[in-house]
């Protein structure tokens, strides 16, 4: 263990026991690590959109999740994934660090950055994106805005925790690449560059070893591989054997578990089955973080600025609201004119954050009926329920309810219908069957429609909701998503014009369940999920399969419009990076905010299977009518990579790549070819590799190509070469099993000289690597 303390008298004191460095490494109760000479405990706390401060029960400190002290309640991440906005991420990051000091935290148990592989997964609210990249700003941003103010932040959910059902037990078995490039992809880069104080480990196995078991993700990887240098925490329960976690490089349990793990460490030390030096190894972590975040809390006096930060819940809010449809241009509403009908429980009684243990009990609460009747000036707004909630009080019969709401419809100009999920549809511990709304509110929709054409439908969703075939009976559609506490006066300021909608979706919105790509192997069963789509999560399956959607990943529409001219892709030197600019024009009457995305596609002969387009890059511009801005993004050389098994590691493949600027992922407004130096393969060809690898490898093609063009035998070699059908005939087939052919011109002598020329070129290059690096 690290010493603190220099002196004379701390050099002769004894070092901490075999038992108190045990016992750092589990928690001292839920929410607290241990103490110990030196060593100071930390506080953590849930959770990420909000502090969650649970109050303890005085017989064994069990959670309440519905009793906390208050604290703002930020959009959610499926609503901040939408903003797709880092600035103003990383402005929330800072106001919860905020309100962390003042209650005396020092780590807050998030961001979660686990990807929406199926719409289904119940804790989906809680997470931003189905794509990596996006992820990866976003929940970069959230740490560095909690860090820079102070507060440590707990990246989760590592790794691979995708699902809820079966979660503490279920082995998410995937292939490496999509593992590499989907799954750990977000995690890698915000290790790398934002450095988080700590990383929790999940509930789940993956590839049938527990991750907080897993001594490749959790030191090869994570460690070696990233230069983690903080800790790794447990999520709450997920450890099962507390030795094997330590082997694995997991620093701390939690929670507390009453000294019952302690022993087990301490057992397995005297009894020679661990290394006190891994034990020692935790300790140091455990005690550079302690000092770490204990030294940088900051208490700044009194309570939280409570105001400003619902202010900034409120522009969260703004910034995250989809206009999915606009037909007719129905909105925005005119506050000087007309009436306005506001139908829908959630209307008065909002659903703004998820439930489980990132639940908040906010210092406010903005109600969306409230919000409207103060935007609409001099116009008459009117409530009816239309249906109940689970658990309203009263309950109301729903022909009486649909009733009531079809006379109000009839006699307004206007009907904003709020339609969404209860509590009970999606929750941390479940995942949802469908993703359909509630029939009962799909009866009131159609009952509405038929009084009222004028329906502007305002979704309140933590996961994705089907909008067909019913998205034809409203002319407008408001993703609403889980707004936080501020949530209601936000929809209002946008549905009545005072804010231009900006948001995009951070996920595809499927026709149906059954398109989308892990319909077939979600949830897994016996213990297993397969993660059968590999990397064609989201919008990378819908596109690989053309399959049609209700709304494409990136869409979302304004009260403005936006031309695109002028893309050019300039490449660094040395190739490092790639400029990308692009024109961008506001061509419609209102001021707004366009979300310039841009996508890459890889090369047509490429040697692995390839999604369509990926994201690669993303800029905001906010433009006057009639103005124009040149926007500039900035797309790295090795986002263009792959992960090959084979190369050992990341793989750019040389050719030619199209960059796309896009205003979604099927919105493509222009492309452009790049030419791309690949990378040199780190292969070493045997003649156990194929025909077509061997023409595809840089230095083997075209050795064996001479080879064959110098002939021999007749120059039968270089014929069959010539020969399109027998050379794809020959592609699959092992070189030295085509030098055993009779009559061929290749000799297995020829395979072996061939092979060593090949290693040569490699040990060469690696030499060349090794110098330019020095």
């Amino acid at each position: 263990m690290t010493q603190q303390n220099h002196s004379p008298a701390a050099a002769s004191s004894p070092g901490p026991t075999l038992a108190e460095k045990a016992s750092l490494t589990s928690g001292a109760g839920d929410f607290v690590t241990e103490a110990a000479a030196g060593v100071p405990a930390v506080s953590v706390s849930d959770g990420p959109h909000g502090l969650r401060l649970p109050k303890e029960s005085g017989d064994g400190g069990q959670l309440d999740l519905h009793s906390a002290a208050p604290a703002t309640c930020f959009p959610p991440a499926v609503a901040l994934g939408s903003s797709w906005d880092p600035a103003l991420t990383e402005r929330v990051g800072g106001a919860l660090a905020a309100e962390a000091r003042a209650h005396g935290v020092h780590v807050l148990l998030g961001p979660g950055i686990n990807i929406k592989r199926s719409p289904l997964c119940g804790r989906n609210f809680e997470y931003f994106s189905e794509d990596p990249h996006l992820t990866a700003e976003l929940g970069g941003a959230m740490v560095r805005g909690l860090q820079e103010a102070g507060v440590g932040a707990a990246l989760k959910h590592y790794a691979a925790n995708n699902q809820e059902t079966d979660r503490m037990r279920v082995s998410a078995d995937i292939d490496e690449r999509p593992l590499r490039e989907i799954y750990l992809r977000a995690f890698e880069r915000i290790v790398r560059r934002d450095r988080p104080w700590s990383v929790m480990a999940s509930y789940n196995a993956v590839n049938g070893v527990p991750v907080s078991e897993n001594h490749r993700l959790l030191t090869d990887i994570l460690r070696t591989e990233w230069g983690f240098d903080g800790i790794v925490m447990s999520d709450w329960g997920a450890v099962r054997d507390r030795v094997a976690a330590l082997r694995a490089g997991l620093d701390l349990q939690m929670p507390a578990t009453g000294g019952r793990t302690d022993a087990e460490v301490v057992a397995a030390v005297e009894r020679g089955e661990l290394d006190v030096a891994v034990l020692d190894l935790a300790v140091e972590r455990l005690t550079r973080f302690a000092h770490r975040a204990t030294a940088a809390a900051r208490t700044d006096g009194g309570a939280p600025p409570h105001e400003a930060h619902h202010r900034l819940a409120r522009e969260a809010a703004e910034r995250c609201v989809v206009l999915l449809k606009n037909d007719a241009e129905l909105l925005p509403l005119d506050p000087r004119t007309g009436s306005v009908a506001v139908i829908g429980e959630l209307a008065r009684t909002p659903r703004y954050q998820g439930a489980g243990s990132s639940q908040v009990t906010p210092t406010r609460l903005d109600v969306p009926l409230d919000g409207l009747r103060e935007a609409a000036g001099g116009t008459r707004v009117e409530f009816a329920a239309g249906y109940a909630l689970p658990g309203g009080e009263p309950e109301r019969d729903e022909a009486s309810l649909t009733e009531e709401a079809e006379r109000l419809a009839a006699s307004s100009d206007t009907v904003l219908l709020f339609l969404g999920l209860a509590a009970q549809d999606e929750s941390e511990g479940f995942d949802r069957d469908h993703i359909d709304l509630p029939p009962a509110q799909l009866r009131l929709l159609e009952r509405i429609a038929a009084v009222n054409p004028r329906v502007v439908v305002v979704l309140s969703n933590g996961g994705v909701v089907r909008t067909a075939p019913w998205q034809e009976l409203a002319p407008a559609v408001v993703e609403g998503w889980l707004l936080g506490q501020a949530g209601g006066s936000a929809l209002a300021r946008v549905l009545f014009g005072a804010v231009n909608p900006s948001g995009r979706l951070a996920e595809t919105i499927p026709l149906r369940l059954e398109d989308s790509p892990s319909y077939l192997s979600f949830p897994g069963e016996e213990g297993h999920v397969r993660y059968g789509e590999g990397v064609f999560v989201g919008y990378r399956g819908y596109d690989a399969r053309r399959a049609e959607v209700a709304f494409p990943f990136g869409h979302g529409l304004s009260y403005t419009t936006f031309g695109y001219s002028g893309l050019t892709v300039d490449t660094a030197p040395g190739g490092s990076r790639f400029e990308v600019r692009v024109r961008v024009a506001n061509t419609g009457k209102r001021s707004g905010r366009e979300i310039v995305q841009i996508y890459a596609r890889g090369p047509l002969d490429s040697q692995v299977a390839r999604p369509e387009r990926e994201l690669r890059g993303f800029a905001a511009v906010e433009l006057e009518p009639g103005e124009s801005r040149e926007v500039r993004v900035v797309v790295d050389r090795d986002d263009l990579a792959h992960y090959s098994e084979r190369e050992g590691g990341r793989h750019v493949e040389g050719g030619t790549y199209t960059f796309e600027a896009a205003a979604s992922s099927r919105d493509i407004r222009l492309s452009v070819d790049v030419p791309v130096q690949g990378d040199p393969s780190r292969i070493r060809l045997t003649g156990r590799h194929t025909l077509a690898e061997w023409f595809g490898h840089p230095v083997g093609g075209p050795l064996l190509m001479a080879r064959f063009a110098g002939g021999g035998e007749g120059g039968q070699g270089s014929a069959a070469m010539a020969d399109p059908v027998m050379r794809r005939f020959l592609a699959g087939i092992p070189l030295d099993v085509i030098a055993e052919f009779p009559q061929g011109s290749l000799t297995p002598e020829d395979v072996a000289a061939l092979t060593a020329r090949v290693a040569a070129a490699g040990d060469a290059a690696d030499e060349r690597a090794d110098g330019s690096g020095a």
